[in-house]
């Protein structure tokens, strides 16, 4: 994971009147991988940050859109369909390291149940439940051959890296992960 902080032109020119929040009380996440561990940290941070009072925008591409995407076969070539058989949705993604053929991700869903702690969907609902926004990345959904349709209602947008680096530039903080 990495973290970018950059001032926003706005608060670098005009600071904040005592008692005012800060001018761009907004997050950024670029959340590009899929395995569960990641994608159970991206949902973690976004909802602490939105339930701190943050305005929270969560921008997924390449593998990052498993954990938005419904479970449904996609593809239009033959490439298409075989990268469908891989793809998972949110409750499919297994952890980074120890995945062992599904095993792991078994094991760890075991775990956090043991430890009551929420699952990815629970996470996942508690980012909408929160106000956090869900955007995909347009040239991923091209290059994978998926759909808006093929994404959860509760995306609200599918935009371009232009877009996303306007929300990041206008944010405290930028995380990749």
């Amino acid at each position: 994971m990495a973290v970018l902080t950059t001032p926003s032109p706005q608060t670098a020119q005009q600071p904040a009147a005592a008692g005012e929040p800060a001018a761009a009380n907004k997050l950024t996440m670029i959340v590009l991988s899929g395995d569960m561990d990641k994608v159970f940290a991206a949902f973690t941070i976004a909802t602490g940050a939105a339930a701190s009072g943050m305005d929270v925008t969560m921008f997924f591409t390449f593998w990052g859109l498993q954990a938005i995407r419904k479970p449904r076969r996609t593809g239009r070539s033959l490439f298409g369909r075989m990268l469908s058989l891989f793809l998972k949705d949110i409750n499919g993604i297994g952890p980074s390291k120890l995945n062992l053929g599904g095993l792991g991700r078994w094991m760890f869903k075991q775990m956090m149940r043991a430890h009551r702690v929420p699952t990815l969907p629970e996470l996942r609902q508690m980012a909408v439940d929160l106000g956090v926004k869900f955007q995909a990345c347009q040239t991923s959904l091209e290059v994978m051959e998926l759909r808006r349709e093929d994404l959860i209602d509760e995306v609200q947008d599918v935009v371009g890296v232009a877009a996303m680096l306007e929300l990041a530039r206008q944010s405290k903080a930028t995380l990749f992960i």
